[in-house]
């Protein structure tokens, strides 16, 4: 990551922190420190079991409506963690899914941090470019079809995680007919 990039990522990063400065010192200082920050001030943060998420994040590049914002891989939980925009009322339901928003806090590295148990998949490039719901729950739904197609039985419900807002669910079935 380029100096210019990651000091823009660093900043970004930086302002949801409690004490902004206080977290760029010690990212200049340490390099590779992990710091608690606030979600739902600029983002939400979607977490979802690794081997659903590994392949939800591969897929998101691929997908028209939109491609990935950061994505963290923690490799001691074994969980996919996507930055979405802030959605207080939003509502994301599934095996081992978590949705971390306002009053929530994520534990993330220095935004150039790209190895050992939590690092980026996709680091944050300080433009505050956000995964949107509709991508994310596309890539979700053809990484789970892909899953339940591989393995022959769903590794987790069948269905991907979904987005529920005002009690509605945009769910959809893995196991649709539409999309096989």
């Amino acid at each position: 990551m380029a100096l210019t990039q990651w000091t823009k990522a660093m900043e970004w990063l930086a302002a949801a922190a409690d004490d902004p400065q206080a977290y760029e010192r010690d990212c200049r200082r340490s390099g590779a420190g992990i710091h608690l920050l606030a979600a739902g001030r600029l983002w939400d943060v979607l977490i979802v079991p690794a081997c659903l998420g590994l392949r939800a994040a591969d897929m998101l590049d691929d997908l028209p409506c939109g491609g990935p914002g950061p994505v963290l891989l923690d490799g001691r939980r074994r969980e996919v963690g996507f930055f979405l925009p802030p959605d207080p009322r939003a509502t994301w339901v599934g095996d081992g899914t978590r949705h971390i928003t306002q009053g929530g806090w994520i534990a993330v590295p220095a935004p150039h941090c790209r190895w050992g148990d939590l690092r980026w998949l996709v680091p944050p490039d300080g433009s505050g470019a956000l995964t949107t719901p509709r991508a994310m729950e596309l890539a979700l739904h053809r990484a789970t079809r892909e899953l339940v197609r591989c393995h022959g039985t769903p590794i987790h419900t069948g269905r991907s995680p979904h987005r529920r807002a005002d009690g509605t669910s945009t769910a959809i079935d893995s196991t649709s007919r539409r999309d096989r």
